[in-house]
């Protein structure tokens, strides 16, 4: 079992700044893969970044993601947010090989950009 853990969020204005860090552990597998995804209700979950520098392109330039692989965290730095930034971040952390990757997620932490 995988347990992840986030922290960040909240509410911040247009053209803020917010970081959201994630923790991954496990007994038993070894963390391979980490990243961000996000959701809004009506809308599948979609890939915000993965470390080390896999990103959306509505987020390039702005978001930079970076893990520490000894402790398995994860941070995103979000610049210059905007309205449509606003979603749900979940956490991902997967283990195995690619293409055999099975994933765990956190629970989940808002993000709301507005004045």
């Amino acid at each position: 079992q995988v347990e992840v853990v986030e922290s960040g969020g909240g509410l911040v204005e247009p053209g803020g700044t917010m970081r959201l860090s994630c923790t991954a552990s496990s007994d038993i597998f070894t963390i391979t893969v980490m990243g961000y995804y996000r959701q809004i209700p009506g809308k599948e979950r979609e890939l915000v970044a993965s470390a080390p520098a896999d990103y959306a392109d509505s987020v390039k330039g702005r978001f930079i993601i970076s893990r520490d692989e000894g402790t398995n965290t994860v941070n995103l730095r979000m610049n210059n947010l905007k309205p449509e930034d606003t979603a749900v971040y979940y956490c991902r952390a997967s283990v195995g090989q690619y293409p055999d990757l099975f994933h765990f997620w956190g629970q989940g932490t808002q993000v709301t950009v507005s004045s």
